[in-house]
């Protein structure tokens, strides 16, 4: 039951990072907006990464491929999180066993 809703999750995950994000607003956010109306914009400098591979929510800056930019994102976040979590995950020979009692309460 557990692997197929992570499954399942993994699936509408990586379908709505490469369906919906073709539908995000271009639009500065918030945040660009108020920097650009309050002059702060103007000291900004570019950051070190700023021409990477998916720079700008896009695949090598081509606004058509904002879709496999998304599903990249949910590949590589899911790989790291699934691999944090198998790592640390509860070792079977690490607890108790089953006719043993544990004296917490």
């Amino acid at each position: 039951m557990k692997k197929r809703f992570f499954l399942g999750f993994a699936l509408v995950s990586l379908v709505l990072a490469g369906v919906v994000s073709y539908f995000a607003d271009s639009n500065p956010d918030g945040l660009d907006h108020v920097t650009e109306q309050q002059g702060i914009a103007e000291h900004a400098q570019d950051h070190p990464l700023s021409g990477g591979l998916l720079a700008d929510y896009a695949v090598g800056g081509d606004d058509r491929f904002t879709g496999v930019a998304g599903v990249v994102g949910v590949v590589v976040t899911l790989a790291v999180a699934g691999g944090l979590f198998w790592l640390l995950r509860k070792r079977s020979g690490t607890g108790l066993k089953a006719d043993e009692k544990s004296d917490v309460r």
